[in-house]
């Protein structure tokens, strides 16, 4: 098959790129090249010919009559019964059958693999009107489309030549120097090709790209925001950001930001609403009416003889947030009841308001018993304000405090003499 037996040659080498013993399985070398070829990956910041290599290994020793060629006569017998080296396919294409396509993202083709676009990301501001009806949005957006003129070649001949930055890799690689005897290596797109791994002569660049392969495109999109969709919630437009050759096309995603309400928040599925009541109004009842996110008007009144106590909450089914893609459904909705007080109240007021209130507590004291007391003031105060005081005094005693210790001011006395 072959013609005359060659002579002897190395035939350890490809063991060793696996790191297996001359007598392993098939299993064996499975194995072994599945995890060099993961930690070699270029992909993952590996070396590009380290991971040629060990596709190179793997494709002979994986094949019963390569391996019992190479095991008896070394690499020299596959060049010359095969008529080239020892693997000839792509590596990326052993690769891809290997594992049934790169876990790295994007395909792979014959000569060059197929990387995926980024996506792009904007947010939309809406408000919480918007997320209780639902709303259609229209956006104007600028992106790259591959060049129709010269279909993403870059030239009127479509002829490149191999970067000479990167030798057609499409990424160069830098190492910085953290220290002694400690290095870091980045893999970075080459600046010269940026990142195709191919250039284009002047004189043949496409008039319309002028070689860059993509021209810019403007586009209009049509987003619709669903009811009852969150603040943070993203809305993909498959194959919509910037497109560019040999990629799969990225992503437009757009993500909600939802603007603040000046009378309603939300909480997930329930939304909640302050309302003030005088103190006439909590005792002897009220109404009013709340404009809803929709526009409706709800008529909201207590319940005759009810009296409303300050910071208590009241809660209307069915008037909270639509469920998302459930819209009949909806949560709840919570009327948070504050009272306003009033500063003080004339004597006259007091006897009124004694007559028809429950009589006080009996906590009446004698005469004795008050001589025995001392007699106190009582001032306002904006109790957030003194604490934040309080909190910075403290601070600032507790670091004098720390300079007495470490070597404060030194003072220095006189020897008498």
């Amino acid at each position: 098959m072959f013609g005359r037996a060659p002579k002897k040659s190395d035939n350890t080498r490809y063991y060793e790129i696996l790191g297996v013993s001359k007598n392993a399985s098939q299993d064996d070398l499975k194995k072994a090249y599945k995890k060099a070829a993961i930690k070699n990956h270029p992909d993952k910041g590996g070396d590009p010919e380290k991971f040629k290599e060990l596709a190179q290994a793997y494709e002979v020793l994986s094949d019963p009559e390569k391996r019992e060629i190479y095991d008896q006569y070394g690499e020299d017998a596959l060049k010359e019964g095969m008529g080239g080296g020892g693997g000839g396919h792509d590596p990326f294409d052993i690769f891809q059958s290997f594992f049934g396509g790169s876990p790295f993202g994007g395909g792979s083709s014959r000569g060059r693999r197929q990387r995926r676009g980024e996506d792009v990301v904007h947010p939309l501001k809406v408000s919480l009107e918007d997320l209780y009806q639902g709303t259609a949005k229209k956006l104007s957006l600028s992106r790259n489309v591959i060049c129709s003129k010269c279909n993403g070649k870059g030239s009127k001949s479509g002829a490149s030549t191999k970067c000479a930055g990167c030798q057609g890799t499409g990424m160069k690689v830098s190492i910085r120097h953290l220290g002694p005897s400690m290095i870091q290596q980045m893999q970075h797109a080459c600046n010269e090709c940026k990142g195709t791994g191919e250039t284009i002569d002047d004189k043949d660049r496409c008039p319309q790209c002028k070689g860059e392969k993509v021209v810019p495109e403007k586009k209009v999109l049509e987003v619709f925001v669903e009811k009852g969709m969150q603040n943070g919630q993203k809305i993909t437009f498959p194959g919509e950001a910037d497109e560019s050759p040999d990629t799969v096309t990225g992503d437009i995603v757009f993500v909600l930001q939802q603007k603040e309400h000046p009378k309603f928040k939300r909480k997930g599925e329930d939304l909640f609403y302050e309302h003030t009541l005088s103190l006439t109004e909590a005792l002897c009842g009220f109404q009013f009416v709340l404009t809803h996110l929709d526009g409706r008007q709800l008529l909201i009144k207590s319940s005759p003889g009810e009296v409303v106590k300050p910071d208590s909450f009241k809660a209307i089914n069915d008037e909270g947030m639509p469920l998302y893609q459930r819209p009949f459904m909806k949560g709840k909705l919570y009327i948070h009841f504050t009272v306003d007080f009033p500063d003080s109240l004339t004597p006259d007021q007091v006897k009124a308001l004694a007559a028809v209130l429950p009589p006080k507590p009996s906590s009446e004291l004698t005469d004795m018993e008050l001589d025995e007391c001392e007699e106190t003031t009582l001032h306002d105060v904006n109790i957030e304000e003194e604490m934040r005081r309080k909190q910075q005094s403290q601070g600032q005693e507790a670091y004098d405090e720390d300079d007495d210790m470490h070597g404060g001011p030194q003072r220095v006395q006189c020897a008498q003499q």
